[in-house]
């Protein structure tokens, strides 16, 4: 089978710069790399196509002749191109050379990309810290300020963060020459891994700091003041910027966040900004009505007017008297939940009313009446 044309293998004009050339080369090593395609028998045979397209088209020498000649410019030792019988790869040295020539554009995006300047920076941002803080119902409902102990890592004061002794400036790695990582041909393929010297970073510390012992940071506990808004509930978060672990090095610091915790009420049950309170209510209070004081969240009192023949579960609204908005707005509201209490321990008189109050009400339970006469209609309704 005819060798197919390398500027169409590449998907580019035959007039291309390097540019696109290079361009070209990187979108197809991509979209065919075996790895990407395993389901694809023919990628394989298409991603080596497109590696020798690249290897001739890369050359100024080798795509003059190519240009020129087409593909027997390769073949039976013409000039240019070095004698490639059958238009093969030139061996293994000259398919790791093409191959590694490219390493980084092909697999960049996930080894986290080249570093400009020759090499990864040598400091480090911090890591991000989270604080778990537990506060009550009434501290976020006023909010506060509140001094938190914090363990950390700071920047060393002894080398000013650089982790050389006396702050000097660290040195390009002699081993990747600045580039935090070092390469080896194994075969066809060329292996990339992290530089065992500086482990990453591209520079060495000739004279470690005596206290932070290189790293340029130290752990110590800090004690931060912390201002918590009115209105926070379970599961708001506060970002401190720049409060986090120290970064490596001299690098920029990590974030604190604070994950808010309300503690439950033994009062007050919280849903939003709405607050509930379940009220005990006499029984009498509840039949013939009257008033109660029922307890707020800021500690104040308010009356509450019951109706004449109130019933367990029945609820009441006060306005505005819920939590506050965690970014300003109206406040929420706090209901009142009625539970009638029943009476225990009486005595004998208070039987003896009962009784008397009980032989005198017939007409005075509607719910009761209702109910008992539906279950009288359900047992009828069965004997038929």
């Amino acid at each position: 089978m005819s060798k197919r044309d390398y500027y169409d293998v590449l998907g580019v004009s035959k007039g291309a710069s390097a540019d696109e050339i290079k361009k070209g080369y990187r979108k197809k090593a991509k979209e065919l790399h075996p790895d990407r395609n395993a389901d694809n028998p023919d990628a394989e045979n298409l991603f080596k196509e497109a590696n020798e397209a690249y290897d001739v088209l890369k050359d100024p020498e080798k795509k003059a002749a190519y240009d020129r000649f087409g593909h027997a410019a390769f073949e039976g030792g013409m000039g240019g191109g070095g004698g490639r019988p059958g238009g093969g790869f030139q061996g293994q040295g000259d398919f790791a050379s093409a191959f590694s020539d490219v390493f980084d554009d092909l697999f960049g995006d996930f080894m986290g990309g080249r570093q400009g300047g020759g090499g990864r920076q040598r400091a480090a941002r911090g890591a991000d810290l989270r604080y778990n803080l537990r506060v009550t119902l009434e501290e976020a409902f006023n909010g506060l300020q509140k001094t938190i102990n914090v363990p950390s890592s700071v920047q060393c004061d002894e080398c000013s963060g650089t982790g050389a002794e006396g702050g000097a400036e660290p040195v390009t790695c002699p081993t990747c020459s600045g580039m935090g990582k070092v390469r080896a041909t194994q075969g066809f393929f060329t292996v990339e891994r992290t530089c065992p010297t500086c482990s990453g970073l591209g520079q060495i510390i000739k004279n470690p700091c005596s206290k932070c012992g290189g790293q340029g940071r130290i752990q110590k506990e800090r004690a931060l003041s912390v201002n918590i808004p009115a209105g926070v509930e379970t599961g708001t978060r506060i970002r401190l910027a720049g409060e986090g672990e120290a970064g490596m090095r001299g690098g920029p610091p990590g974030d604190l966040y604070i994950f808010i915790e309300v503690k439950k009420h033994e009062i007050f049950e919280r849903e939003g900004n709405e607050l509930h309170c379940r009220v005990p209510v006499a029984m009498t209070t509840a039949a013939l009505g009257g008033d109660i004081e029922v307890p707020t969240i800021d500690g104040g009192r308010s009356r509450v007017k019951i109706p004449a023949g109130s019933q367990s579960g029945r609820q009441m609204r006060l306005r505005g008297k819920g939590m506050p908005a965690l970014r300003g707005g109206a406040a929420g509201d706090m209901f009142i939940e009625l539970a009638v209490e029943t009476p225990v321990n009486l005595t004998t008189r208070q039987k003896e009313l009962l009784r008397e109050f009980e032989e005198l009400s017939e007409d005075n339970n509607p719910e009761s009446h209702s109910f008992f006469s539906s279950v009288r209609n359900f047992w009828d309704s069965m004997k038929g």
